[in-house]
């Protein structure tokens, strides 16, 4: 078998060069710690690319390349696979992906938590749009000002994807709500019961756009899903009439992923909507009763802390009777930045209010840190809330938990000691905690962000978080890149799993590295059914990560204002990554963007 693929290189015109009697590639890694992504110990390698492809792995490869990277005491890994992100919009106006192209990723998942912008009906994007805003908070604006919408059904929007070139590789999801809207028009907005000439055409349409190359279908049953207008996500509600026979469709275009935001994730006063058992056993008996890979969120609530457990176990169970039930499970706690740039405990102070509506970011931080200004905002009470506006009272909501509120740190720690919250820093200080928050908030020229982790985090340590990622029936996801973009930037995460979890986590145990980098390559990739990514062996595509690991690094978030519209995000990058390689082509070298885009639609 050796001596044939050896034939093969030789006898290919790109392999071999005869005037200089070596072998050619595009790219050879040389001497780097290579840790494959299949969960085996790592070792020293070189590693040969050539057409896109890795072609070798061996201890020493002998041959030339048109570039060498010399990887001596770096990381090698595969390009990581993040499975729940939320660029729908975003691919239309960005060809960087960012922040998800800074940390290493290489293949994006789209779609997911039933929203979407296809399929659409002329005159119905300004409703998608209120939709998206609402579920994943992104700027209508934006959205409206950036989108390209040159589509109307999902294969079409398919088709425009697939004429762009970007970062990364992109895959999606079908989103129930975007199919349910176009199907049903306000009926389906409104989450009226589908009729069977309903079911049949939104099974058609989901059949259609798995047959074009969705890798999966996605439904949202929480409450805590609510588009901007206040309706709850079209789907919420959907009968199992209507769930099995998109299901059946999905199967008979191909089969592939059924991911749901279950109805046990909390509603806006945190509470489950209905218990967590008859939410596993629809999705476990339709798991078994299908071929399909179904996967559901799983987090850890403040009201009911050992829930998770149980949805483990059960997941478990399916398994092992032949179903594939599987939740995707956070790396660190889920949660919201709380900064001047974002949302805090200050507004819907009048004084800070006013300020807002007027001023620059930059001018904004200058004012709040001037000792009248700050003496006034404390001294004043709350400003009514208006329940129209999304997120109008969480200022006051955090002023009434600043226990559960904790200063990150020079070094952006996303598990402080109780010690570091607000309410405890306070204490210290003799000062209250308003007091304390504001100052906090002052840190940095203003740029500092407390963290508020309103979900894994109830123990005040990331031990629930380790025992949901050594699970043998969890996967690692939840990153929510491109979405909540004032109030998160989870999207680093990838970066976190080898940051906290495999080097500098001193609370309780740690993941081997070669744990932490299977968790988001071939485990994700497998859920995904892409054979032809994820490990770092012959004949995979050279998707590909070499890391500085000593000196590998989270940056503080940050906030710019440069969506389309002037909308703000919240950015967090990393460094230490020497190169980041897709498809053979470096796109990042020492965490700056080369420009190139190789990536491209993945069709399931």
């Amino acid at each position: 078998m050796v001596e044939l693929a050896l034939r093969a290189v030789f006898n290919s015109p790109l392999g071999f060069s005869a005037e200089k009697g070596v072998l050619m590639f595009d790219l050879l890694i040389r001497g780097g710690m290579v840790v494959d992504g299949t969960g085996a110990a790592p070792r020293i390698a070189d590693v040969a690319i050539r057409d896109g492809r890795i072609v070798e792995v061996a201890t020493t490869i002998v041959g030339e390349a048109t570039e060498e990277i010399d990887a001596a005491g770096k990381l090698v890994t595969p390009g990581f696979i993040d499975i729940h992100t939320h660029y729908d919009g975003q691919i239309s106006w960005d060809t960087l992906l960012e922040p998800s192209s800074g940390h290493g990723v290489t293949t994006v998942v789209v779609g997911n938590c039933g929203v979407g912008f296809a399929p659409v009906r002329p005159g119905q994007e300004e409703w998608l749009v209120q939709l998206m805003e609402g579920v994943e908070d992104i700027p209508g604006t934006a959205l409206h000002e950036g989108i390209s919408w040159d589509w109307e059904t999902f294969p079409e929007y398919l088709d425009a994807i697939d004429k762009r070139q970007y970062s990364m590789d992109i895959a999606a999801y079908v989103p129930h709500g975007a199919v349910r809207g176009y199907v049903m028009g306000e009926r389906g907005a409104r989450n009226e019961d589908a009729t069977a000439t309903d079911i049949e055409e939104m099974a058609r349409i989901v059949r259609e756009a798995r047959e074009a190359g969705a890798v999966g279908f996605s439904t949202s049953r929480t409450m805590g899903h609510k588009a901007k207008d206040g309706q709850p996500v079209p789907g919420t509600f959907a009968s199992s009439e209507e769930l099995n026979a998109i299901a059946d469709a999905l199967t008979a275009g191909g089969g592939g992923l059924f991911e749901i935001a279950p109805e046990v994730l909390p509603d806006g006063g945190d509470q489950p909507t209905m218990g967590m058992r008859e939410e596993l056993q629809w999705m476990g008996d339709l798991a078994t009763r299908t071929n399909l890979k179904v996967t559901y969120l799983l987090l850890q609530y403040m009201t009911t802390p050992d829930a998770w457990r149980e949805a483990l176990d059960f997941s478990s169970d399916i398994m092992k009777k032949g179903g594939y039930l599987r939740p995707q499970v956070a790396a660190r706690p889920f949660g919201m930045m709380v900064g001047w740039a974002g949302y805090h405990f200050f507004t819907k102070r009048p004084t800070y209010m006013k300020l807002a509506e007027t001023l620059s970011l930059a001018d904004l931080k200058k004012e709040l840190a001037k000792p009248e200004v700050r003496a006034q905002i404390l001294s004043e009470t709350d400003a009514p809330i208006d329940h129209e506006v999304q997120f109008d009272g969480l200022g006051p909501r955090l002023g009434m938990i600043p226990h559960l509120v904790y200063a990150m740190g020079d070094n952006v720690d996303y598990e402080p000691t109780h010690e570091m919250s607000v309410a405890a820093l306070a204490a210290a200080a003799g000062v209250s905690p308003l007091e304390m928050a504001y100052d906090l908030l002052n840190e940095n020229n203003g740029d500092a962000f407390l963290m508020f982790p309103t979900l894994n985090y109830v123990e005040e340590n990331h031990d629930v978080i380790y025992e949901m990622l050594t699970h043998p029936a969890a996967i690692n996801g939840l990153s929510d890149g491109g979405a909540h973009v004032r109030m998160i930037c989870d999207a680093s995460i990838p970066t976190y799993l080898l940051t906290h979890w495999a080097r500098d986590r001193a609370r309780g145990p740690k993941l081997a590295i070669e744990e932490a980098v299977r968790l988001q390559t071939t485990a994700t990739a497998e859920v995904l059914g892409m054979t032809d990514r994820g490990s770092i062996t012959p004949g995979t595509r050279a998707d590909i990560n070499v890391i500085d690991f000593d000196k590998l690094t989270i940056r503080a978030p940050y906030a710019v204002n440069d969506l389309p519209a002037g909308g703000r995000r919240l950015l967090q990058s990393a460094s230490g990554y020497v190169a980041t390689i897709v498809n053979g082509t470096i796109t990042r070298r020492d965490g700056v963007d080369t420009g190139a885009r190789p990536g491209r639609l993945v069709r399931a």
